[in-house]
């Protein structure tokens, strides 16, 4: 019997959307208000919710102190209160849309769960918009 254990998160980052290899122009066209050259920040949640078999003897899919253990150490640690474009390694070269930051969280918490559980990442960048990674 499969079930899904799942943990809210969240974390106050800021970033600007832009192409280093794009002229200004182009990069307020594709970008907008996003390529703001001072940056603005957003109010992230985060939904991390594993899939798999419950254990016969704990009755537990995975311990949920565990699952909070590792978004802290992963995602909370990392990226609240910083600026991605010039704080975070992931995204020295790469843009830090919410697109390419549920799958760098995808890939930091993928290492920390057992290989026979599914993961699947919930990125909020706002209450309305918000993207879903699986790994796929």
């Amino acid at each position: 019997m499969k079930v899904t254990v799942s943990r809210k998160a969240h974390f106050n980052a800021a970033h600007r959307l832009y192409r280093k290899d794009w002229s200004m122009e182009k990069n307020d066209q594709v970008f907008g208000k996003c390529n703001n050259p001072n940056f603005h920040g957003h109010n992230y949640e985060l939904i991390v919710s594993v899939t798999g078999q419950i254990n016969p003897e704990t009755g537990y899919l995975i311990d949920i102190k565990d699952l909070v253990d590792i978004i802290y150490e992963e995602v909370e640690l990392k990226f609240d209160h910083k600026n991605l474009n010039l704080d975070v390694p992931e995204f020295q070269e790469l843009n830090p849309t919410a697109e390419n930051i549920v799958v760098v969280i995808w890939n930091k918490i993928r290492k920390k769960i057992p290989s026979e559980m599914d993961l699947e990442i919930t990125l909020y960048e706002t209450p309305r918009n918000f993207v879903t990674y699986k790994g796929e």
